[in-house]
């Protein structure tokens, strides 16, 4: 009931704060344009000169501003407009802005500061609030999906708060971490999973969220050194605006649906199939109900989402809170997700603004209850003959195949059902994320600027899993009971100082820093229990009291920007690392950079008023890699986990120290990247984008090697050998080819090609005795997929299948590629590979008077999967080749297959054409404008998300990360109407 009532209790904070009014004071409204075509200026700053009273305008340009009585002047300003300053004549004053040099002055966030977007030589785009995806958006990386050239973001699933796997310009890793950095506010965000928490993005509001910056190639990430091996996404959150309390409320309330179920055999048609082929024993088992068990654990989700946001001023402080309460159900019966969430941006100036304070403090706290994701695939492979329930409430009243006597069947499938309403999965992880960033601009010489950011990023959780005593699934064992406990303390020091200046027609902007950053996990061990014996000494403290894996990262700094002319740009970068997870021999790296870039337009067409840019770049950089390199894996050691076996006292088995594999010569990864573009633009950038010609060589790849047998405890050690090519073409475009006073049309289009090949795994290159390394692992099937030299990771290695004159597969008949008459592993080849070498993004917006709409659309040409139900229930085995009847795939009608061995699995007839074209969001929306003197403006918006796909692939979902359809947690059609109110 508490999470009902919160948004009632959200809307009276808003209503008492929206009904502060000031005395001696008058009301000022009014619209302001820009001068090209008069359309209005949504965002733009409006507030009074030399007072903290300030606004900003709504999406249709309007503004309603409170002023003091007596004469008055308003400042009306925006980025990439000249500042207008207007006397206040009158209750209306509206104002028309002008460009300045096609708004090129606007300035881009970027590694350690800020840089005017016409210096920019490395490949950097940046997405705005004003363009993020609409409707149901629960975690950031949602906001940015097809928006940007580069940039895959592929949804790791359906449960609320799942996120997203990102990979900028393909992976650079085969066995470390192909994850970019992700800053936010000035702190690198360990990407690291808290216990209990389905995605280390989901913690964050999308709310508070102002932008995105992709840095993609080395010139511009170099600046990151060790952690920008796959790009960096910079998130800046919203902050305050100086003036009088503004409040504004937002609800949006969704409905999930199943976009699509898997077409399972009816209970009628498994009658058919044990009638005609069962044994006497599956003949008995055989039921006379119809269940879908897909509709059974299936369910329409409701989620709702409201956000309060109070800004103003308080004595020259700007201010921005926010709070933020998410309830979101998911698909899967008892999978829920709340989160609650608080910001707080304060954003002062002092000294006559040679002191800028930024401080950011966000928290959320998260109440999940897991689904048993296990019902995904038991709904698929259960018997439909059989019904729900059962009359014996032995096993809490679901049906369970049982042996004449009552007694549980062992090694049976599970009621999908009992599965999902017997397994009591809560967590309730918690994360904050913060800093405070003085930067202070010298009074004796302007121009330098000193920097210091303190920042920290603190996650922790606490669960239990119970499954009770008369739960099928442990019911031998008297149910299970678990507790888990983790927290990560990450922390940031970086100091840095700044010089820009403007001399002639030379501009210098040179940062040299120094930045501190340790990471530090704490491990609770807890036993997992019998539910029935949880008195056992053990429940309540760890059988191990914890362990504190750390590493600390330390780096010095340096960059220079220099423009002459705004015609010849220059950016030049050196970072030197030193991690403590590498030997003190391999302890440092440097990581240096350069850019330039040439102004086409101003060196020869600088008076062609229709050019609006036209600029050559290219880059160079040298990036590392640390990530998902284990904190002591250089060291000789033992622990817990370590190679040993378990000693039993008693009745229980207690694990011992054992010794770890190691390997003292680790060293980085490191990632050489070029790049070469063209900037464009035309039309007063009405007509705009860039295309982009890049390399990334990866080298010293960490890859698994096998080791003698009795050396190094371990089959495999990390070790650096290999490298990894990724070349491809980015093209963006972005037009406006309406923009009049009442409508104005947007679209914007982006295409990647990426081709992506190994070209080394052994110490010794081309190595032709060197077999690859195995990957692709399927829930049941073993490994599909090859690592190997020549060709694209996670390529498929499968058998090559047979058919026959009408095309029909041939049931364990494989081509004998080696001509060798076996079928033998040798046998098997390398064909189609699960990464795509073609994205595509279309998204457009469309504004007519008050309404307003568009949408976003992906597409993916070339990526294949390895459609793993299909290859297991696609046999008359999946039905009545075990003790108790299960259920199978209608693909068995095409097929024709009895029987399910491992060696048909290993078919390259289950490896499909995934390419398809998701229709990601439509939205469409109405701007109410002001209706009352407290209401300055209602916004209406209905979307539909995963509206409808284009694929030729037969299974759930086309899109799966590594190439595998392992049992999908179904991607919701998800319809939401959401109100916003600004008071």
């Amino acid at each position: 009931m508490q999470g009902k009532r919160l948004p009632a209790f959200l809307t009276l904070i808003m209503v008492i704060c929206a009904l502060t009014v000031f005395a001696q004071t008058r009301e000022v409204t009014g619209t302001v344009t820009e001068d090209v075509s008069n359309l209005p200026v949504s965002g733009a700053t409006v507030e009074v000169k030399g007072t903290n009273y300030a606004t900003v305008t709504d999406s249709a340009g309007n503004y309603r501003l409170v002023v003091p009585e007596g004469s008055s002047t308003l400042v009306f300003s925006f980025v990439g407009y000249t500042n207008l300053e207007l006397p206040v004549t009158g209750a209306v004053v509206n104002a028309v802005l002008t460009h300045t040099t096609g708004s090129m002055e606007s300035v881009v966030v970027i590694g350690y500061g800020t840089a005017r977007k016409k210096d920019l030589t490395g490949a950097v785009a940046t997405v705005s609030a004003k363009d993020f995806q609409k409707g149901n958006i629960t975690t950031p990386d949602q906001l940015i999906a097809g928006k940007v050239s580069g940039v895959a973001i592929t949804s790791n699933g359906g449960r609320p708060g799942q996120g997203s796997t990102i990979r900028i310009r393909g992976g650079s890793s085969l066995n470390a971490s192909n994850d970019p950095l992700i800053v936010i506010d000035g702190v690198p965000v360990d990407n690291g999973t808290i216990s209990g928490a389905a995605n280390p993005l989901s913690f964050i509001n999308p709310n508070d969220i102002e932008s995105f910056t992709v840095l993609k190639d080395a010139s511009a990430s170099a600046i990151y050194g060790s952690r920008a091996n796959n790009g960096v996404i910079i998130i800046t959150t919203k902050k305050g605006k100086a003036g009088r309390i503004r409040v504004s409320y937002s609800t949006n309330n969704s409905l999930s649906t199943l976009a699509k179920k898997l077409d399972v055999l009816t209970g009628d048609q498994v009658r058919d199939i044990v009638n005609e082929y069962g044994s006497a024993l599956h003949k008995g088992q055989v039921g006379t109900a119809n269940t879908d068990w897909q509709d059974v654990i299936y369910r329409p989700a409701f989620a709702s989402d409201n956000n309060v946001t109070i800004t103003g001023g308080i004595k020259q402080i700007p201010y921005r809170i926010s709070l933020g309460y998410l309830n979101q159900d998911g698909l899967l019966r008892t999978d829920n997700l709340k989160r609650t969430s608080v910001g707080l941006a304060l954003n002062p100036t002092f000294f006559n603004n040679h002191l800028k304070v930024d401080l950011n403090l966000k928290g959320s706290v998260q109440n999940t209850r897991f689904a048993n994701d296990g019902a995904v695939g038991a709904a698929i492979s259960f018997d439909p003959t059989q019904p729900v329930y059962m009359d014996d409430p032995t096993y809490g009243g679901y049906f369970q195949w049982t042996e004449a006597d009552g007694t549980l069947v062992l090694n049976r499938a599970n009621n999908p059902l009992g599965m999902l309403e017997q397994t009591f999965d809560k967590q309730k992880p918690m994360r904050s994320i913060g800093n405070l960033q003085l930067d202070y601009k010298f009074h004796f010489l302007p121009e330098l600027r000193a920097n210091v950011n303190l920042g920290y990023d603190a996650s922790s959780n606490e669960g239990t899993k119970l499954i009770p005593a008369n739960a099928a699934t442990n019911f031998l064992d008297g149910g299970r009971f678990e507790q888990g406990k983790q927290s990560r303390f990450n922390s940031v020091f970086d100091f840095y100082l700044n010089y820009a200046k403007d001399i002639a027609k030379h501009r210098i902007d040179a940062t040299v820093g120094h930045s501190y950053n340790n990471f530090r996990t704490k491990n609770y061990s807890f036993r997992a229990l019998n539910a029935s014996k949880d008195t056992i000494a053990g429940t309540t403290a760890p059988v191990y009291p914890f362990d504190i894996p750390e590493n600390t990262l330390i780096s010095y700094w340096g960059r220079l920007l220099y423009n002459y002319d705004s015609r010849y740009f220059l950016t030049a970068s050196l970072r030197r690392d030193g991690s403590s997870r590498f030997a003190p021999e391999n302890r440092w790296g440097w990581f240096p950079s350069v850019g330039l870039a040439w102004s086409v337009k101003n060196e020869l067409f600088k008076n062609t008023a229709d050019l609006s840019e036209l600029k050559l770049r290219f880059g160079y950089g040298l990036t590392g890699q640390q990530d998902g390199i284990g904190n002591y894996d250089y060291l000789a050691r033992y622990g817990v986990g370590g190679l040993s076996a378990a000693y039993q006292f008693d009745n229980t088995f207690y694990n011992a120290y054992g010794p770890f594999g190691y390997n003292y010569n680790l060293k980085w990864e490191e990632l050489s990247s070029y790049n070469i573009a063209l900037d464009f633009g035309f039309l007063r950038n009405r007509i705009n984008g860039s295309i982009d010609f890049y390399v990334r060589e990866s080298k010293d790849l960490l890859n698994a090697i096998p080791q003698a047998a009795g050396t190094n405890f371990s089959a495999y050690v990390l070790a650096n050998v290999g490298t990894l090519r990724n070349s491809g073409v980015e093209f963006t475009l972005n037009t406006q080819p309406v923009a009049t006073e009442k409508v104005s049309l947007d679209v914007n289009f982006n295409y990647t090609y990426n081709k992506n090949e190994i070209t080394n795994l052994t110490v010794i290159p081309d190595d032709p005795t060197y077999p690859g390394i195995p990957t692709g692992g399927t829930q049941s099937n073993g490994n599909t997929q090859l690592h190997y030299v020549g060709y694209p990771r996670n390529t498929f290695y499968l058998y090559q299948q047979v058919y026959d004159t009408n095309g029909k597969p041939l049931e364990g008949v494989f081509v004998d590629r080696n001509g060798d008459g076996n079928i033998t592993t040798d046998d098997k080849y390398l064909n189609h590979s699960a990464v795509g070498q073609h994205m595509f993004g279309l998204s457009s917006n469309l504004a007519v008077n008050k309404w307003s709409g568009g949408f976003v659309t992906r597409a993916v040409v070339g990526n294949y999967l390895y459609n793993n139900v299909f290859a297991d229930r696609s046999t008359r085995t999946a039905i009545t080749g075990a003790y108790t009847l299960g259920n199978g795939i209608s693909n068995y009608f095409n097929t024709g297959f009895t029987q399910g061995t491992s060696i048909s699995a290993m078919s390259d007839l289950w490896v499909e054409n995934a390419s398809f074209i998701r229709m990601d969001n439509i939205f469409v929306g109405y701007n109410f404008g002001s209706l009352t003197k407290y209401i300055s403006s209602v916004r209406a918006i209905a979307s539909v998300q995963n509206a409808f796909i284009i694929t030729k692939y037969k299974g759930l979902d086309p899109e799966a990360n590594n190439g595998i359809d392992n049992n999908i947690y179904p991607r919701p059609r998800i319809f939401t109407l959401g109100l916003n109110f600004d008071f």
